[in-house]
């Protein structure tokens, strides 16, 4: 059963308070950052207190670090220590360009799964070949970081982030990773997270970063399958099941004609619903 990774929330591993919380917190994934949160002078020691924070009990949820990239003189210890660290489940890479960036941390993380984050003019450009490369597990949108690179302005529609957003999104998919969806920066604003959750889920991203607490549960929520659309899958495979007893190769369900294809997208909607509720509160 495939992990789901509806919420996958950042936590600034300099915020020894914070890593505490997130151990009770509804979140799918963490990832624990060394990067942008964390200040220059305090990137080591929060680096000592990641290591502390992962030998404790995060249940369920995935846990991922993101470490500074390797052209600063924090990257290649935050790599190593990493994969020294309890628990981790994988490396993030910031500012991803092509697969020559990955190859590189591979060398310092052993056999950790790595992911990307997709942030770059650049990374859009590779993003085939980044989804492609063997080591890879996920890739994180970085939409503020390209936003400041495109030199785009905030619409609500994302329409700026649209080709970026789709170019990673198909790599993902046709190599079979992981994709979520960048951060919604107005944590409070429900309604518009709500808006940015449902295009994103619309779109076929598995989730979203979050940067608060208080956005867990309409993430949570956005990217789960609905009870109606839980009903409907059951019916269309019972349905398919009983046309193929019968010699058919399609069935009809509410006027609509069901075929194998919409069979496994069923599937993988209960599978789906299935990871989520073994998750429980992780």
């Amino acid at each position: 059963m495939a992990r789901p990774y509806r919420s996958v929330l950042y936590i600034p591993a300099a915020n020894v308070r914070a890593m505490e919380k997130a151990q009770g917190l509804a979140a799918d994934a963490i990832i624990f950052d060394l990067e942008d949160a964390v200040a220059p002078d305090a990137k080591v020691d929060a680096r000592d207190a990641l290591a502390a924070a992962l030998t404790n009990d995060y249940g369920r949820r995935a846990r991922i670090v993101r470490i500074n990239g390797l052209d600063t003189e924090w990257g290649a210890d935050d790599a190593r220590a990493a994969a020294q660290m309890a628990g981790v489940d994988a490396v993030l890479i910031p500012k991803v360009n092509s697969p020559a960036d990955l190859d590189r941390v591979v060398a310092l993380t052993g056999d950790l799964p790595l992911w990307a984050m997709m942030e770059t003019a650049a990374g859009m450009l590779n993003a085939a070949a980044i989804a492609a490369h063997p080591r890879l597990q996920g890739m994180v949108m970085g939409t503020n970081d390209l936003a400041k690179e495109i030199g785009s302005r905030f619409r609500p529609d994302r329409l700026a982030m649209m080709a970026g957003l789709g170019l990673c999104l198909l790599a993902a998919k046709a190599h079979g990773r992981v994709i979520v969806d960048g951060v919604f920066n107005a944590f409070k604003d429900e309604d518009g997270l709500r808006v940015e959750c449902d295009q994103g889920r619309d779109m076929g991203f598995d989730g979203k970063t979050l940067i608060h607490p208080a956005q867990l549960e309409v993430a949570n929520a956005a990217f789960a399958p609905t009870e109606a659309e839980i009903a409907l899958a059951r019916r269309q495979i019972a349905a398919f099941d009983e046309a193929v007893a019968a010699g058919q190769g399609v069935a009809v369900v509410d006027g609509k004609i069901v075929e194998n294809l919409h069979v496994e997208t069923a599937k993988a909607t209960l599978a789906k619903a299935d990871a989520i509720a073994a998750m429980g509160n992780a």
